[in-house]
């Protein structure tokens, strides 16, 4: 959503009304409403209601981040702002930033060494803008994951696949045996977020830099991607036998075993841990995709609106200190399935999926989200063109390559 000059300038920020002296209701709004993402989210208000004396009032909104941040700037922009708000690290909230209407956080982060805890150290450069501190990092998350359903594989008599080129030549027993061979949901951003995996593991990371970082549309227009886009092309066949809109009805696809696979980010593992299932016996991972050894890391943020109350301002900087502290991080980020942001936290209790993404990111072995590299006006084309390509098959490939290699010519 762009802030225009004549929204800017009749907006009156108001102040959000404190409950009792020192003690507030803190309005926090998110997307997290699946059963895991709204368990993980659980550890959060806890922590707020039991550790302070603030309350916390959960401003879910269902839908994802593409329904959810219009409404959250809606209400920053209409004078109406909550506590706080979650968006992805990144440039989701640069104009927030820009017309002044975020909280600076810099000296809470300058009291709690956030330089020195969060890794990697990409994850609080997204959160600053002309040195100074507007979010608190509380996760990463990487869209780099292949789940795969043990019993699928078993009902079909395949070997769980450990590579994107294996898991394609699984599909025809799979579909032999009336298994989907990957799930996908409706959304755009499900769809988009799975062909930037893609890229990753098909075309190289040399050859994903240059088109995300860079811009490059002649990469975007070469072989490398061109076989990316063969590949989605099959995968857009492989997923014709399930019809599902949300990205967790995908998942839940792949853990009731009808779908044998899902490229989804790890958030995917909340809902298998609600599930009961057991990493390396019901499911499995293949970061890459089982094609190269790394991750995206991105993940989510908390911004907080300026109000003007300073009670208010205490409560929210109370806040972001409380979702960095070590037990804080590691209750929420074990129930959502993503890596905590920071690296002296005890978790020798993860699964081996979890291990996987620990042993990548000591290694260094990461890539920058796309959401640091392009702008939101580029991921929302982006995003409109993989999901017309997914739903019209006239399109071809080449069709959606040249389409896409426009995009990132004009790319912000």
């Amino acid at each position: 959503m762009k802030l225009t000059t004549k929204m800017l300038g009749a907006t009156a920020i108001v102040a959000a009304s404190a409950t009792a002296a020192n003690a507030v209701e803190m309005e926090v709004m998110h997307w997290w409403t699946s059963g895991g993402e709204a368990a993980a989210v659980a550890q959060f208000a806890e922590a707020l209601n039991n550790n302070t004396d603030n309350t916390w009032l959960d401003g879910a909104i269902a839908g994802g981040g593409d329904v959810a941040r219009p409404v959250m700037v809606s209400r920053i922009i209409g004078g109406d702002p909550p506590a706080a708000f979650q968006f992805n690290h990144g440039r989701q909230a640069e104009e927030l930033v820009e017309a002044g209407l975020l909280l600076d956080l810099t000296d809470v982060a300058e009291e709690q060494n956030w330089a020195e805890i969060i890794n990697p150290p990409s994850l609080l450069e997204a959160c600053t803008y002309d040195g100074r501190v507007y979010c608190a990092p509380v996760n990463i998350h990487s869209w780099q994951w292949m789940w795969l359903s043990n019993a699928a594989f078993e009902t079909a008599g395949v070997e769980v696949p450990q590579s994107w080129t294996e898991f394609v030549e699984t599909v025809p027993a799979l579909e032999e045996a009336g298994i989907t061979p990957l799930a996908m949901g409706g959304q755009a951003w499900q769809q988009n977020g799975s062909f930037g995996v893609m890229a990753i593991a098909l075309a190289g990371e040399e050859a994903w830099l240059a088109v995300n970082r860079d811009k490059d549309a002649e990469v975007a227009r070469g072989p490398e991607y061109a076989r990316v886009f063969e590949a989605f092309g099959a995968a857009r066949d492989y997923s014709a036998g399930l019809q599902v809109q949300d990205w967790n009805q995908a998942t839940n696809a792949v853990i009731e075993d009808t779908a044998a696979a899902q490229i989804m980010g790890d958030w995917a593992q909340g809902e298998f841990a609600l599930a009961g299932e057991v990493a390396g016996e019901d499911y499995s991972c293949l970061p890459g995709l089982g094609e190269v050894a790394v991750l995206d890391t991105g993940g989510d943020a908390f911004f907080f609106p300026v109000t003007g109350d300073p009670e208010m301002e205490a409560a929210q900087k109370e806040l972001a200190a409380l979702l960095l502290s070590p037990e804080v991080q590691v209750a929420f980020n074990s129930a959502k399935g993503s890596l905590p942001i920071r690296g002296d936290v005890d978790l020798t209790t993860v699964n081996e999926c979890t291990q996987k993404g620990l042993d990548l990111l000591a290694a260094g072995q990461t890539l920058p989200s796309g959401n640091e590299l392009l702008s939101p006006d580029t991921i929302t084309q982006l995003n409109d063109l993989m999901t017309q390509f997914w739903n019209d098959t006239s399109m071809t490939p080449a069709d959606v390559q040249e389409q896409y290699a426009q995009i990132i010519e004009s790319a912000s």
